[in-house]
């Protein structure tokens, strides 16, 4: 399907998937515009400050719509969150946490960047989810709050795609699963990959940048995997 954006937007550009869309993006559409923002980057945006946000899409879009926005922060850990096992793990201050990265920065960023897509043309947002997310595929239990802020970001963006539907017939509005990458996310729980299964960031990002390429607008409000299977809620 033929695709030719003039316009791009990475939020999360300094993490390895977000760093790794950017070198895939602007290797595949030298000429395309692309704003890759993060803390500490060229184009920086605060991620707990919703003017920060606005001001990042206005900034995104002042020359012209977006073609292309790809949201690619998260979290399954870190110094003070780690992964519950049981309900014995649970805490107020990881949920919270998690949700702030995974669910309410994700929907905020929806809020100001999807009425900057491009509404003349197929347009694109798509956040990065997981499979684990997914309440009928969830066989293993564990990580709490990991598993239901997906599932929480799944449900806005089925949310979103309904309501930016009604006025813009182009747009599709996806979550996207890579697989399991090698990055800092990842690393701690490697061992138990398949052979085969783990893949670099720039393996994953090509991967699913060819997912949204084939993308079309009847399929939006949808999440999708790395190979094109549909990650069903």
């Amino acid at each position: 399907m033929s695709f030719n954006p003039e316009n791009i937007a990475i939020i999360g550009a300094s993490g390895a998937l977000g760093h790794a869309f950017k070198t895939v993006l602007s290797q595949k559409y030298p000429n395309t515009s692309l704003f890759a923002f993060s803390r500490n980057g060229e184009y920086k945006i605060e991620y707990s400050n919703e003017n920060s946000i606005a001001e990042a899409a206005e900034r995104a879009a002042k020359e012209k719509l977006l073609d292309i926005v790809i949201v690619a922060n998260g979290i399954l850990h870190d110094s003070k969150v780690k992964p519950e096992k049981s309900l014995r793990d649970l805490s107020a201050e990881k949920f919270h946490r998690v949700f702030e990265v995974n669910t309410v920065t994700p929907a905020l960023i929806a809020k100001y960047f999807l009425p900057k897509l491009n509404n003349k043309r197929r347009s694109i947002f798509a956040a990065l989810s997981a499979r684990v997310g997914s309440v009928s595929d969830n066989r293993y239990g564990g990580w709490y709050a990991y598993r239901v802020s997906k599932a929480g970001l799944n449900m806005i963006i089925k949310n979103a795609a309904i309501e930016v539907g009604r006025r813009n017939k182009f747009a599709i509005i996806v979550g996207l699963h890579p697989g399991t990458v090698d990055s800092r996310l990842s690393k701690p729980f490697q061992a138990n990959v398949a052979d085969g299964k783990l893949f670099t960031p720039e393996h994953s990002a090509a991967k699913l940048l060819k997912v949204l390429e084939d993308l079309n607008p009847e399929q939006t409000g949808r999440c999708f995997a790395w190979d094109g299977t549909e990650v069903f809620p």
